[in-house]
Formats: C-alpha cells, sequence, structure tokens
C-alpha cells in the first residue's frame, strides 16, 4: 500500500538515486577541487595559488613558461 511520501516500498528512498548529492563526486566521477588549491609547473617544480576561473592548464610558469597542471 503507497504510503505517499514519495520513498516508494519499504526500504526505498535513501537517497543514492540519480539526483543525490551524496558522495561529493564532480561531473567528471572524481572529486570536485574547486577555487582552493595550487598549480604546479611539471618541469621545473614552481607552485602557485589557483586563481578562480583560470584553469592550470591555461597558466604558463612563470620561472620557465611550461604550462601549469593542477595540484
Amino acid at each position: 500500500m503507497p504510503r505517499g511520501d514519495g520513498t516508494g516500498p519499504m526500504g526505498m528512498g535513501q537517497g543514492t538515486g540519480r539526483g543525490s548529492v551524496r558522495g561529493g563526486r564532480g561531473r567528471m566521477g572524481g572529486l570536485r577541487k574547486g577555487p582552493v588549491g595550487n598549480c604546479v609547473c611539471p618541469s621545473c617544480g614552481t607552485i602557485v595559488p589557483h586563481q578562480r576561473g583560470v584553469p592550470c592548464y591555461q597558466m604558463v610558469c612563470p620561472k620557465c613558461g611550461t604550462k601549469m597542471v593542477r595540484e
């Protein structure tokens, strides 16, 4: 008999469906890094703070000019 609360049969409604936010994973299945963190030069190891809205791969190392990667 339906309960009318949208949870379905007994034992269902645990919040693990497609719309669930549990798990904290991003669009590509990995953990979202967000605006915090650093960009690292793969050549010389220089570390610079990540700038919000600018992907690390678009930044160049201030020391050697190589494209940066996310830490």
